[in-house]
């Protein structure tokens, strides 16, 4: 067709509909729904139809409800012909996955104001393997500025219809993560796709360790739909940790000893920009950037549970995973290298803390997790006893390691995650031990993370679902010297036992007490299985 006719050819399309409105049957040829679509769709309200120019072809592009569908415009063929069916390729996109439209335009030197419309853009999240997400964009040229501005403002009305996503977003930033490049991932990954999107952003550069925490304890959150971290598990952490304590504060929570914390009033994005993202790869089964971003975009929210760990009745921290021993050692070595890149010093730490593997004397209680469906239902046939469900379990001996975990702490060297049977939200904690054991069988249990094979096929490692663990070392008597240099329980007070929280050192000199409080906190994203579920809804782009 060519274009100067093509705006005359939407104009009578559009005057029919408005004449008289058809049925959707009636408004869509039968050949639509002929190369695969679904009987249903022809149920739905059609809101527009014209012709747009798609790829190199003049298409009949449909409007409705729930979808844009578009087949070639084919010529007239007698009727009973059996080719007629297939030449036509119906594509569609659903309009849930469509986060942007813009006006498109081509500019001269002499337009720079206005330049000569072409058509739409349109701005589409497609799933693509393996649970990663990634920006598109569909063009419909046509030459008609009224016709375009009615299409305009239809999906403008569409997209604003989506309720669930963030308008306006706080951007916490972390310039020292991994090799310091939070910055450039932020503002060549990140801020263009949210530009585009329409959305509204505050940047903040954090200076210091604990920066975060003081800026969102003072900082007015009530203009923004959501706060996004940009770095590393560190960082991810310690912003969680804020929001959860601003909520606290807000809700009158004392927060010297919180037995019942109240939810985090918004979701956090977490943009993976770290050396391991352990919560972004658990979250979105994989750490990428741009996967992470369009899902803040498109505002999927996943409820996640969170840890609180106290010591003796006071409260120290929110976190999602913790490590006690060679874990906790190994980091309290790195620390002490920060004059290495990230990668260096955690590998010398590891290496370091193999060498000098010795198991730590302690007690370990625990209350073991109680599915409450599976309550349910014991209790429905009268098998539930009151004495066996608060009964608090206790091991005590020599560890080299205890993990306690409420996700399942997915990274590249641990793909399977350390602890893989946990879930992000189903409100228990994973509590796994490692008994004292030989430095090469240690290390095989290491290895067997990076495999497929199952890492817990140890005589020496104990695995636990749990609700609450409480870790009590005995004493600083396992051989370790707080005096000798670089010791991994070398420490500033030469008596406390380092713990690795999400990545971040936590010094504490007694027990240990970790609760689980089930969907504490809003994480934009979507969880795996559904990732898995849906379908890849438009071939063409």
């Amino acid at each position: 067709m060519p274009r100067g006719r093509r705006g005359g050819r939407v104009s009578a399309l559009e005057g029919c509909r408005e004449e008289e409105a058809p049925s959707a049957a009636d408004a869509v040829p039968s050949v639509l729904w002929a190369s695969g679509q679904q009987p249903e769709a022809a149920a739905e309200l059609i809101l527009l139809r014209g012709i747009f120019e798609i790829g190199r072809d003049s298409c009949d592009v449909v409007l409705s409800e729930r979808a844009l569908r578009w087949h070639p415009v084919q010529p007239e063929r007698p009727t009973g012909d059996s080719k007629y069916n297939f030449l036509h390729k119906e594509e569609l996109i659903e309009l849930k996955d469509i986060f942007s439209v813009k006006l498109k335009r081509r500019y001269s030197v002499k337009q720079q104001r206005s330049g000569t419309l072409l058509g739409i853009t349109l701005f589409i999240c497609l799933k693509k393997e393996q649970n990663k997400l990634k920006d598109s964009t569909l063009d419909l040229i046509n030459l008609s500025e009224d016709h375009c501005d009615i299409w305009f403002r239809q999906f403008k009305k569409i997209l604003a219809g989506f309720s669930d996503r963030p308008k306006s977003l706080k951007i916490v930033l972390n310039p020292q993560s991994h090799k310091k490049e939070a910055t450039q991932v932020y503002y060549e990954k990140v801020e263009p796709l949210l530009k585009i999107a329409g959305i509204k952003t505050d940047v903040t550069v954090t200076e210091y360790e604990g920066h975060a925490v003081s800026l969102l304890k003072e900082c007015e959150l009530q203009g923004f739909d959501g706060v996004v971290c940009v770095g590393g598990d560190g960082s991810a952490s310690e912003v969680a940790h804020a929001l959860l304590l601003s909520a606290q504060k807000n809700a009158g929570v004392e927060t010297d000893s919180i037995l019942t914390p109240v939810r985090a009033q918004l979701p956090l994005g977490v943009i993976p920009a770290g050396s391991t993202n352990v919560l972004a790869h658990s979250l979105h089964g994989i750490s990428h950037v741009v996967t992470a971003t369009l899902h803040i975009i498109m505002g999927h929210i996943q409820p996640v549970d969170v840890c609180t760990f106290s010591t003796t009745g006071k409260f120290l921290r929110f976190g999602f995973s913790a490590m006690f021993g060679f874990g906790g050692g190994a980091l309290a070595l790195a620390e002490k290298h920060r004059w290495m890149s990230a990668n260096q010093r955690m590998d010398f730490a590891v290496i370091k803390a193999l060498a000098k593997l010795r198991p730590e004397e302690c007690e370990i209680s625990f209350l073991p997790f109680n599915d409450p469906q599976d309550l349910e239902e014991r209790r429905a046939q009268g098998s539930l006893k009151s004495d066996c469900n608060d009964q608090w379990q206790m091991i005590q001996g020599q560890f080299l390691n205890v993990s306690i975990m409420a996700v399942p702490c997915l990274c590249s060297v641990a793909p399977r995650g350390l602890a893989p049977n946990t879930r992000l939200n189903n409100g228990s904690m994973a509590l796994i031990i490692a008994r004292n054991t030989s430095r090469p069988e240690f290390i095989k249990h290491l290895k067997r993370y990076a495999s497929v094979k199952n890492q817990f096929n140890f005589p020496f490692v104990e695995t636990y679902t749990v609700e609450e663990v409480k870790v009590h070392p005995r004493s600083n008597s396992s051989g370790h010297n707080p005096e000798e240099e670089d010791g991994p329980h070398e420490t500033a007070t030469g008596s406390s036992f380092p713990w690795n929280v999400d990545g971040d050192l936590m010094e504490v000199a007694s027990e240990v007490h970790v609760r689980v409080h089930p969907r504490l906190i809003n994480l934009y994203g979507k969880s795996m299985e559904e990732m898995n579920d849906s379908k890849v809804t438009c071939s063409c782009l």
